[in-house]
């Protein structure tokens, strides 16, 4: 709606105010279009729609427990968030708080949602929620891909890339420091609980349900951070796994040495991808900083999606360690990688040792 403003014009020895509609481009106004309308026929989001569609999306409804003529809200279809979820990554976004901007604000988006509201929390816990369904869904993508003839299965590579995690460094703590902050934050838990309680507390229901949700996941982090303490300790040396620590904020990350030289918390992605069209076949994450032990673990994750035995396996010299060689060698893998540099200079570096298979 235009707003109303004013201005004095000088009329003879008079000032009089005008009354002016000027543009208020902060309104929210109804704009009469459909939504089928708002996106061309060839547009992207239409055809991973039509993808999505083809998919048996069982496993997801399987957790639906809403049903025709029951009470309760109607759920959101999962068809809807996978769409939303696969569209956003090909524009290279994978903030759960990005999409749910983009929803109201881009059309390709309205299109998706097809004026089913959302909100962050959804399109946020579908992802960590449904994380073995999402997985089992790619699964079927290959398959399908591999039907069609689209992908060549035989010949596939593999690399690693070292991820930023979500934690600072001095967010890692020994155990003892861990066990206290613990301590605290269930006595924070339960003091919480009690003041929502009390009749006194002025405060909405959602702000309540905020606070205690905010105390539960400091809870549940510290927690995690304590249950990896042992494999922090094992990954270091017999005089050195009393200076373990642990990240309070995100367990499961490791300090990496990173591309740059610096180390820092991260994680390790690991991807094989057949190599005619580039189609990713297999994904994993790991809190190992080497990706000498990762080629067998991949090479028998592509096997259990594709039910396929590739014929050749190309590889970094990041990945080169000749027990792991020797076992996919046994498979029937030919395995392709640089010859790691000797430590002697006097050696030759094509030569083979008396030890080598």
């Amino acid at each position: 709606m235009a707003s109303t403003a004013s201005a004095d014009v000088k009329l003879g020895s008079m000032r009089r105010p005008l009354r002016l509609r000027q543009a208020n481009r902060q309104d929210v106004v109804p704009v009469p279009a459909r939504l089928e309308d708002l996106i061309p026929q060839d547009h992207l989001a239409r055809l991973i729609w039509e993808v999505v569609e083809q998919l048996d999306l069982s496993a997801f409804n399987a957790h639906i427990k809403v049903c025709e003529g029951e009470p309760g809200a109607p759920a959101v279809d999962p068809q809807i968030l996978i769409t939303l979820w696969l569209y956003a990554i090909t524009q290279g976004v994978s903030s759960a708080r990005e999409i749910d901007g983009l929803r109201v604000a881009h059309i390709a988006y309205m299109w998706i949602c097809g004026g089913v509201c959302l909100n962050y929390h959804t399109i946020s816990d579908f992802r960590t929620d449904y994380e073995e369904e999402l997985d089992e869904l790619m699964t079927q993508v290959v398959k399908q891909l591999d039907a069609a003839g689209l992908v060549e299965l035989s010949t596939q590579g593999q690399d690693g890339m070292r991820v930023r995690a979500s934690a600072g460094a001095a967010s890692y703590r020994r155990q003892p420091t861990l066990e206290k902050a613990l301590e605290q934050a269930q006595s924070r838990e339960a003091e919480v609980e009690q003041v929502g309680q009390a009749e006194s507390d002025q405060r909405t229901a959602r702000q309540k349900a905020a606070q205690k949700r905010a105390v539960r996941e400091r809870v549940a982090r510290l927690e995690g951070a304590l249950e990896e303490m042992p494999a922090a300790r094992a990954a270091k040396k017999p005089d050195e796994r009393d200076k373990a620590r642990v990240s309070s904020t995100d367990p499961e990350a490791r300090v990496m040495k990173m591309p740059d030289g610096g180390y820092r918390p991260a994680y390790n992605w690991q991807f094989s991808v057949e190599l005619s069209n580039f189609v990713i076949t297999g994904v994993d994450v790991v809190n190992i900083g080497s990706d000498k032990a990762q080629m067998e673990p991949m090479v028998k994750q592509v096997v259990e999606r594709t039910g396929q035995l590739p014929e050749n396996w190309l590889i970094d010299g990041g990945f080169v360690k000749f027990t792991a060689i020797e076992a996919l060698d046994v498979l029937g893998v030919a395995v392709f990688g640089p010859v790691p540099e000797p430590r002697s200079e006097k050696r030759d570096r094509y030569a083979p040792s008396p030890t080598d298979s």
